[in-house]
């Protein structure tokens, strides 16, 4: 009778045994497998830069425009650029892709008009602008205009209120962390 019950359990354990891994695989393949929809919470890294390879942003530790670690975002809700977005559709976790984004789905073209000149009278005394400097101006209304001076004379001070990277197409090395 040992003989039989040993065969059975044997035969039960081995049968278990396969079970168990049978399942352990298709967990890790689950775990593995799980893709980035519309509408769901990421984690990603990325490093943008121009087309010569210049850096303007990046959330790699290692990276000298390095931002506060990687970007949380929910995909669809255009928290990022949209061309971005719509190339996390699909990944994995661990997978990364390179994505390319036109001016027109960045900061648009640049646009001449938004430069303009004003005499120095109108800005504060002890205001000494130099070029490449960023300012604030707000108008009567309290509406803020970020600009960048871009020429300063005796009489008159240039400012560009395009965005820098404006007419720029910009390349993002992306990489999905998790799907939170």
């Amino acid at each position: 009778m040992a003989a039989a019950s040993d065969r059975f359990y044997a035969a039960i354990g081995h049968r278990f045994s396969r079970t168990v891994t049978t399942i352990i695989n298709l967990t890790q393949k689950d775990h593995f497998m799980t893709q980035a929809n519309k509408g769901d919470r990421v984690k990603i890294n990325f490093t943008g830069r121009l087309e010569d390879g210049t850096v303007f942003d990046s959330t790699v530790s290692d990276s000298p425009a390095d931002e506060e670690g990687p970007l949380e975002l929910v995909i669809g809700d255009e928290e990022f650029f949209i061309p971005v977005e719509a190339a996390l559709i699909g990944m994995a976790p661990g997978e990364k892709k390179t994505v390319n984004v036109p001016s027109d789905d960045a900061f648009g073209d640049y646009d001449g008009e938004y430069v303009f000149t004003i005499d120095r009278s109108q800005l504060p005394d002890d205001l000494q602008p130099e070029t490449g400097m960023e300012l604030e101006l707000t108008d009567e209304n309290d509406q803020s205009l970020v600009v960048t001076v871009t020429e300063v004379t005796d009489k008159t001070i240039t400012f560009d209120a395009n965005h820098p990277l404006a007419g720029e197409d910009l390349i993002f090395d992306i990489e999905l962390l998790e799907i939170v």
